[in-house]
């Protein structure tokens, strides 16, 4: 194929530089974007927090929660089994008195209550009295209290003097003089002021995963009431504002008893339940009742009681078993390694489906890794990076689409200049001609001026250029017109042949057609040149015969050409015109037009190279008088 050689490489040097440049720009863009959003937006990490909550719930399902850890629950039957006894809720205190007395007598490892009493019942003060005194020479019962608005510090109580009251941990940084808005348990002695503040907090999304340790005010950390009641208990607790809670079990999975059943049983003469069942426990007092709203979203379910919450918080310290969180470096490195090494595939020209195929088997792998990391309480954050990979992906292969397809108009745009349409198409089509030659049965014809030393004398370089600029525009749209392919041009002299790549039964007929039109173009051409150039003619040989076609060179440069005798051989018979005949052709080339046209035979030549005579002969139409 004409030119393909010298076209085809500049052009792939140029698109691979086009493709670069807007490949950089990409990668950039999306490195900027990961930063952003790892760094500060955060923008998809709800996403990413509900793949590792269904990752958390499927490894949390199959676990069972510690079992001295037990909840006296307030549930809806207790509600409903104590109205006669204790009224509507909530209950005189004086009830809660006798439950914690009968719960000691077992002695328990604590008594943690998950309701507040800031508020002294106005109403039944000797209930609250009573409540007291059940308290008396117990040492392990814990009470939340609640941190209030720190704009309301100004108005709260010295620090310094409540820290011992209420377990505050000094740092290097205290403030003696400061105060704090805190409202303790005011129904309860002072004396008996043993507890922490109860906050779950709730991430941006509405859902609660991390449970806080302390709470960092002037200097001074208050606890957390699981942290107070863990390091009472002798329980490691880590010197960090909040973990990451480590679930077991569905909802329910805490061994429940109903608070109405163990009170019953405690006013028995002949308690039904089993004497030590609350032995060396943590007992956790609260409700799970619907009625009484204390609900929370966390990644087990959408309403999970907050009493079971406090006793996932305690298991967790008990058991020093939380979960904990990837490197804050993790999931940017992560990112930007995804996007780098896209960005690698891309430019090296892989193909975009493997690329995809690639990805795709990523975006398997990494979740799966997630997964078994949550199991061993480790938090991997990936989707977020996939998802950035997976936006690069989509935008390189649009671009490599849209460079292909530019790609493909420019070589169909330039190539259609030299090279016969049929030839382009098939290259476009069917990604380039085979490399491997074919034998295959073709007529060759070969154009030369005659006269180009005189024409070339009379004008300029630059006139003559654009003479032959000109001359081979007119003759190549005939060749092209009769289907031909251009091979090359040699100089002034043309080269092309029929049937090749495509197939072409009638390729001598059309070879012949497109040397009769040449011959009535060159006359055309000749009144344009005027009488001063009468000598420029031209001379055509064509032979027919089988040829070796395909891109032939080296790596670097390939012209898609025929080669063999049958080339040589019309090569010659252009040679022989001269004197004789504007167009001859051989006998194979004459046999093989059939009765498509009129001959002339000019008799046997002698060409170089081959021991027979050659025959030779004129074609015209066959109205003609030529």
């Amino acid at each position: 194929m004409a030119r393909y050689a010298q076209l085809h490489n500049p052009i792939k040097m140029s698109a691979m530089k086009n493709h670069t440049q807007p490949l950089l720009i990409i990668t950039a863009l999306f490195l900027l974007a990961a930063t952003l959003e790892l760094g500060w937006l955060h923008a998809l990490s709800p996403l990413e927090n509900r793949l590792s909550d269904r990752f958390v719930k499927q490894q949390a399902h199959p676990l069972l929660p510690d079992a001295d850890i037990v909840i006296v629950d307030i549930d809806d039957s207790s509600l409903a089994r104590m109205q006669d006894e204790a009224g509507s809720w909530p209950w005189p205190r004086s009830v809660h008195g006798e439950l914690v007395q009968g719960i000691a007598k077992q002695h328990p490892k604590a008594i943690v209550f998950d309701i507040l009493f800031s508020e002294r019942d106005q109403y039944r003060p000797e209930s609250d009295k009573l409540f007291n005194q059940a308290l008396q020479g117990k040492d392990n019962i814990y009470f939340p209290l609640v941190r209030r608005d720190p704009a309301q510090d100004a108005k709260g109580a010295p620090l310094a003097q409540i820290a011992g009251l209420l377990g505050l941990q000094r740092t290097p940084l205290a403030d003696d003089k400061a105060r704090i808005a805190l409202l303790p348990p005011l129904a309860i002695d002072p004396r008996y002021w043993r507890g922490g503040t109860n906050n779950f907090i709730e991430e941006r999304d509405g859902v609660g995963r991390r449970y806080q340790l302390y709470t960092a005010a002037y200097g001074w950390q208050i606890p957390s009431l699981p942290a107070r009641v863990a390091a009472d208990l002798g329980y490691a607790v880590p010197q960090q504002p909040d973990m990451i809670l480590a679930w077991r079990g569905k909802t329910g999975s805490f061994r429940h008893i109903s608070y109405a059943d163990l009170y019953a049983d405690f006013s028995r003469e002949q308690p039904l339940r089993a004497r030590d069942e609350l032995s060396g426990k943590i007992v956790i007092i609260g409700t799970a009742a619907t009625g009484l709203q204390d609900m929370r979203v966390t990644p087990l379910a959408s309403l999970y009681p907050g009493v079971e919450i406090l006793a996932t918080a305690l298991d967790n310290l008990k058991n020093q078993r939380m979960m904990a969180s990837a490197p804050v470096w993790f999931a940017p490195v992560l990112a930007w390694g995804l996007l780098l090494l896209l960005a690698a595939a891309f430019s090296r020209g892989r193909n975009a489906l493997k690329i995809g195929l690639g990805l795709s088997t990523l975006s398997v792998l990494l979740p799966v890794v997630s997964h078994y990391a949550v199991g061993r309480l480790y938090l991997l954050p990936v989707l977020t990076p996939l998802l950035l990979a997976w936006a690069y992906y989509v935008a390189g292969a649009l671009q490599e689409y849209l460079r292909e397809r530019k790609s493909r108009e420019q070589a169909v745009q330039m190539f259609s200049r030299f090279v016969n349409p049929h030839v382009v198409q098939e290259l476009v089509a069917h990604g380039g001609l085979s490399r491997s030659g074919e034998s295959r049965q073709i007529s060759v014809l070969f154009s030369d001026i005659r006269g180009f030393t005189t024409l070339s004398e009379k004008r300029t370089p630059q006139q003559v250029v654009d003479l032959l600029n000109r001359y081979f525009t007119l003759q190549v749209e005939v060749v092209f017109r009769h289907g031909g392919s251009l091979d090359k041009f040699i100089g002034d002299c043309i080269m092309a042949f029929w049937g090749a790549p495509l197939d072409d039964p009638q390729h001598a007929r059309n070879a012949v057609a497109a040397a009769l039109e040449m011959a009535e173009v060159l006359q055309r051409f000749k009144q344009e040149l005027g009488e001063e150039d009468a000598d420029f003619d031209v001379g055509i040989g064509i032979h027919s015969g089988p040829a070796v076609v395909g891109l032939i060179g080296s790596e670097q440069r390939r012209e898609y050409t025929a080669i063999g005798d049958t080339v040589n051989l019309a090569s010659r018979i252009e040679g022989l015109t001269k004197g004789v005949a504007r167009i001859l052709v051989s006998r194979e080339t004459m046999e093989l037009c059939g009765d498509a046209y009129a001959f002339k035979a000019y008799g046997s030549f002698a060409v170089k190279g081959r021991a027979r005579e050659v025959e030779l002969f004129a074609p015209h139409e066959k109205n003609s008088n030529q």
